[in-house]
């Protein structure tokens, strides 16, 4: 049987997403390590910077009975030029997965291609998945089902926001997108599912009404020297009490972290009634969990 990939949501069914997110909520209420993944190896290679991706990679196969080998560009051959196909071929002979944090999404998919062994997208500049299925879980822990809500993106256009155009798709939800003229997400996404994702520039506009919102850093790994310029961009995008306040009573806050208190978010609402985010972040290892007993038992 050929090897299922998990490089976007849209790779996994619906029912296949949600049976994963209902697991991760009872491995969190368990709280115990358990054998499943006994003997499995996790290979992680990782061009990109991270905490709440490996820790949480690292500690799920630890706890579920397996390990986890970390590879930075520093540490591989990949990162000193071998062709991405060639290092596809060795690793996948010698671990059971592969979680890749990269910044070129066409890389990932290359090494997808060439790999006998299920790779996972622990992040890439197009979508972050792994951080949407933590999302999802903490939206269900604390307020139930999401089909049928509506969520609000506030921010920049960046990979978290096109996972979530992803997430509206396979999790039947509402998305009201803000974001100022020149950082929209793709067009071919956002054209995926007109029906639920809009496209708006007044973020009151896009959290009237909303049960959940989200935003993220204004520059993303990769982006520091268009800091000033972003800055500049978003500066009537954070996301505050006030513009809390109009979104649905008890409405949600999340934001994938790290965050810079004082830009995108205000700088104590990340500490407030209505955030998530602590949850959120501690949700990446059950639901990482999840995925990699789904993924490695297909």
């Amino acid at each position: 049987m050929s090897s299922r990939h998990f490089l976007s949501l849209l790779d996994l069914s619906k029912d296949e997403l949600r049976t994963i997110i209902t697991r991760a909520i009872e491995l969190k209420s368990l709280g115990l390590p358990s054998q499943t993944l006994s003997q499995k190896t996790l290979g992680l290679v990782f061009e990109k910077s991270s905490t709440r991706t490996r820790v949480a990679f690292e500690v799920a196969m630890t706890q579920l009975g397996g390990n986890a080998l970390f590879l930075s560009n520093q540490d591989s051959q990949l990162g000193r030029g071998e062709p991405v196909a060639d290092s596809a071929r060795v690793l996948s002979r010698m671990v059971d997965c592969l979680a890749i944090r990269t910044f070129d999404h066409a890389m990932l998919e290359e090494f997808a291609s060439h790999s006998n062994v299920p790779v996972i997208n622990a992040l890439s500049d197009d979508f972050h998945p792994c951080q949407l299925l933590a999302d999802m879980q903490t939206y269900a822990e604390h307020k139930g089902d999401i089909s049928g809500k509506t969520v609000s993106w506030i921010g920049d256009g960046n990979n978290m926001c096109q996972s979530y155009i992803n997430a509206a798709i396979q999790f039947d939800f509402e998305l009201k997108i803000a974001c100022p003229p020149g950082y929209e997400p793709r067009k071919d996404l956002l054209e995926l599912s007109p029906d639920r994702v809009s496209l708006l520039r007044s973020p009151s506009q896009a959290v009237a009404g909303s049960d959940l919102v989200i935003t993220d850093v204004w520059a993303s790994m990769g982006q520091e020297k268009e800091q000033s310029k972003r800055k500049q961009a978003f500066a009537d995008y954070q996301v505050t009490e006030d513009l809390m306040s109009k979104a649905n009573k008890n409405a949600l806050f999340m934001h994938c972290l790290p965050a810079h208190r004082g830009e995108e978010v205000s700088a104590g609402l990340l500490d407030r009634e209505g955030s998530v985010v602590w949850d959120e972040a501690e949700n990446r290892l059950h639901s990482q969990k999840a995925l990699l007993e789904f993924i490695l038992d297909f």
